[in-house]
């Protein structure tokens, strides 16, 4: 079992900007609306779920889709969420809308490296699905 890590720093005293570092040594940082103590610079929490969502199930499809030789010239993903009303707020629903664009996309290949990535190895989705309904669409555009 290997384990990953990370350090966030609070910025400035008082303030909800924080600047964190994982174990691949790469800062990025996180940040609130300015009524709440943010500065407004940066993504929110959740929405780094979201983006870690996308980019987990993206990055292997990409991969799938280049070993299986599928001629996709690009992919975009689309991601929503509901969140619930009541503290805490949680999503209650997300919806994964995959794009992928160019003439000769094979159907099949991308509806086998959707399957694969959101049932073997997107570990994002895995945890996620356990605790709100995660849903999925794609679209082929010529």
């Amino acid at each position: 079992m290997s384990q990953k890590t990370a350090h966030i720093m609070q910025v400035r005293k008082g303030s909800i900007t924080f600047a964190a570092r994982t174990g691949s040594n790469h800062w990025i940082v996180v940040d609130g609306p300015e009524e709440f103590g943010g500065s407004d610079a940066s993504a929110r929490p959740k929405e780094l779920l979201l983006l870690a969502l996308a980019t987990c199930t993206g990055s292997d499809i990409a991969s799938i889709l280049v070993k299986k030789r599928a001629q996709v010239e690009q992919m975009e993903l689309n991601i929503t969420a509901e969140e619930s009303e009541e503290h805490p707020k949680v999503f209650t629903a997300i919806h994964i809308e995959y794009v992928f664009h160019g003439s000769a996309v094979d159907t099949a290949s991308v509806e086998r490296a959707i399957e694969l990535s959101l049932t073997k190895y997107c570990g994002v989705h895995a945890m996620l699905k356990q605790a709100t309904s995660i849903t999925h669409s794609y679209r082929i555009e010529k």
